[in-house]
């Protein structure tokens, strides 16, 4: 089921597939399609819940909107007591990590929200090298809105340490390409990314919480790795290995559902 619903200065795509439990699988800057493979796998036992993050593709955002993660928490609550189908156990990855931690912490409704998996979340400000990297991320920033497209993907790519070497960068991202990835794109570094490498958890707030920092197994020595390692570490536990990278969900979505599938049990089980 593929619907709208019409939120504080945007308009929410959103999907819905399977029956059960309520499983909700959200990313920022990546969209419903990206979880798309990883929902399908899981819609047999539970009912999954992805959407386009506000202002991305087909989720519409009001002239002089803004995407922060309060914002986009709010958004996930607002979907979650829309469907009707809680408490929810919400997945978010990259910059969906930031919005289900900000969900964590700004609903501390159990009958809402039962528990979050932050999969590698980006939060700068948590590393020692934080105004370092944060000053590198401006400099990006500026650069790609002043039209150095491939220039700052390159530096990004170095900065958050992925190893993809520039020739490949240079091939992603010249040439024709898709308009509306191109939009989402631009959305990102102009309203998105640099209000979510900045947000500061309340970790006293998401101590009280069921929070999981997940780091997947092929992220060792990359920029996100080290922020989740910082937050889990801050937070009093230990992180949560699952398969693949920084987008293993999206890259291996088989062994990620059956990793997933094995973190819900536990977390389905009485605190």
């Amino acid at each position: 089921m593929t619907n709208t619903l019409k939120v504080p200065e945007a308009e929410l795509y959103y999907e819905v597939r399977g029956s059960g439990p309520l499983v909700v699988l959200v990313g920022a800057p990546m969209d419903a399609d990206s979880f798309a493979p990883l929902a399908d796998l899981l819609a047999g036992d539970y009912t999954v819940l992805t959407t386009d993050p506000r202002g991305i593709k087909r989720s519409t955002l009001d002239p002089g909107g803004t995407s922060r993660p309060d914002q986009r928490a709010d958004d996930l609550a607002r979907l979650i007591r829309h469907i009707d189908a809680g408490p929810a156990i919400a997945l978010g990855s990259s910059g969906g990590a930031v919005s289900v931690l900000a969900l964590a912490q700004e609903h501390l409704d159990l009958d809402l929200v039962g528990a979050v998996i932050a999969h590698e979340p980006p939060l700068d400000r948590l590393v020692e090298d934080g105004d370092e990297l944060l000053a590198k991320s401006e400099k990006l920033m500026t650069d790609y809105l002043a039209g150095d497209v491939v220039g700052a993907w390159q530096q990004f790519f170095r900065l958050a340490n992925l190893g993809v070497p520039d020739k490949v960068v240079e091939m992603m991202f010249s040439g024709e390409r898709d308009p509306q990835q191109v939009a989402a794109e631009q959305f990102w570094f102009s309203h998105e990314m640099r209000e979510t490498i900045t947000w500061t958890p309340d970790l006293d707030k998401l101590r009280t919480a069921n929070v999981v920092i997940g780091i997947g197994a092929d992220s060792t020595a990359q920029l996100c790795e080290r922020t989740s390692e910082a937050l889990a570490s801050q937070l009093g536990i230990e992180p949560t290995r699952f398969p693949g990278g920084h987008t293993g969900f999206a890259d291996r979505p088989e062994v990620f559902a059956e990793a997933l599938r094995a973190e819900l049990k536990v977390l389905h089980q009485p605190r």
